[in-house]
């Protein structure tokens, strides 16, 4: 998946050792690996989810699933999927009458 990163900077070495092309090495970097971790758009041509849950029990916003009927879906805050309902209920006691 190819991301519209800047690639940093990374001055050319000087001739002997220089603290200060270090540290900015090490800048340069670490604002790489920021860039890399932070999330991003994503623009993919062929994709393939293996093991998804098929509820949204227990993922964040945002994550993919898929229902019992295979449907491909993405948990929202305001929107929960109940994956089944079941209730027993009870109105009193039967007795015999003498």
């Amino acid at each position: 998946m190819a991301r519209n990163l800047p690639f940093p900077f990374f001055p050319a070495p000087p001739p002997t050792y220089q603290p200060k092309y270090i540290a900015d090495m090490v800048r340069s970097f670490s604002l790489y690996q920021q860039a890399i971790q932070a999330p991003g758009e994503g623009r993919n041509t062929f994709t393939v989810f293996t093991e998804l849950q098929t509820s949204d029990q227990g993922l964040e916003v945002g994550a993919v699933f898929r229902d019992g009927n295979g449907f491909l879906k993405v948990c929202l805050d305001n929107r929960p999927n109940v994956g089944g309902v079941q209730a027993t209920g009870g109105v009193g006691q039967i007795t015999k009458a003498p």
